[in-house]
């Protein structure tokens, strides 16, 4: 049971890491939105996938231990949740602390990952704000309406407003 306990705590440690980097890379991807950096948020996008990849691993991994575990205390998995399992390893102190302190540590990483992944969606949304924005009205200075503007042989030239012409020199 105490080597379970220490396989459990070593692969929650090893979780908090990965969700560290991930944590990392979230907060880098929050600077490279706002300044619209197409490749470099690839970049960390692609990164991100390997880091959650890692962290998919290290979770199937957990998750075996503590079915292992549930099946030498004869609990049921289901409800033997990490909380419970740090109860009742009150006749283990050490491994009592040990199993909190990174519970803690993680239920901390992984609460951080969330703030930042949820401005980082507020950010893409208002970035993508801006992008539809700025094509209507690229659209709408194409279909402006057309004026009345005669040229000198009196014929309507037909310019339609907001169009941007030259300085004519000839006038």
């Amino acid at each position: 049971m105490a080597s379970l306990i220490e396989e459990l705590i070593d692969t929650l440690n090893k979780e908090n890491d990965e969700y560290g980097k991930l944590l990392e890379l979230s907060r880098r991807k929050a600077t490279v939105i706002v300044s619209r950096d197409i490749p470099a948020l690839e970049k960390i996008t692609d990164d991100e996938q390997i880091v959650v990849s890692r962290i998919g691993k290290l979770d199937a991994k957990r998750a075996q231990v503590t079915r292992d575990i549930a099946d030498v205390i004869n609990k049921d998995v289901e409800s033997l949740k990490l909380s419970v399992l740090i109860e009742l390893l009150s006749k283990q102190p050490d491994e009592q602390r040990a199993l909190s302190e990174v519970h803690d540590k993680l239920k901390t990483t992984v609460g951080n990952v969330r703030t930042i992944n949820e401005s980082n969606r507020q950010l893409i949304e208002q970035s993508l704000e801006m992008v539809e924005f700025d094509l209507n009205m690229a659209r709408s200075m194409r279909q402006a309406p057309e004026t009345n503007n005669y040229g000198r042989s009196a014929v309507s030239v037909g310019e339609t407003l907001g169009s941007v012409r030259g300085f004519d020199a000839k006038q």
